[in-house]
């Protein structure tokens, strides 16, 4: 527990970025437990692997849920009544 909490005071890690997103539905204390929880599995394959821990960034879970976040919120607008055009940008 002592590890999750040291993880969840850094700052920019994938790790805090999970804290913060466990801790509003469930609370400081099931988030500690469930970052714990990461750090354990995250140590035990990268024994078994014998690979080096990859950090994946305070930008990884919000990016890996985009378009489901994206679709989501369309459907929201289409059920209020909202019509909306999508222009992406290619860059």
């Amino acid at each position: 527990m002592q590890c999750a909490w040291a993880a969840t005071r850094t700052k920019n890690t994938y790790l805090r970025s999970k804290y913060d997103s466990l801790v509003l539905r469930r609370g400081s204390k099931r988030a500690l437990i469930a970052v714990g929880h990461k750090i354990l599995i995250a140590a035990y394959f990268i024994i078994k692997d014998k690979v080096p821990y990859k950090e994946l960034g305070s930008e990884y879970l919000q990016d890996r849920n985009k378009d489901k976040r994206v679709q989501r919120h369309l459907k929201l607008l289409k059920e209020l009544g909202v019509e909306v055009e999508i222009k992406t940008e290619v860059a």
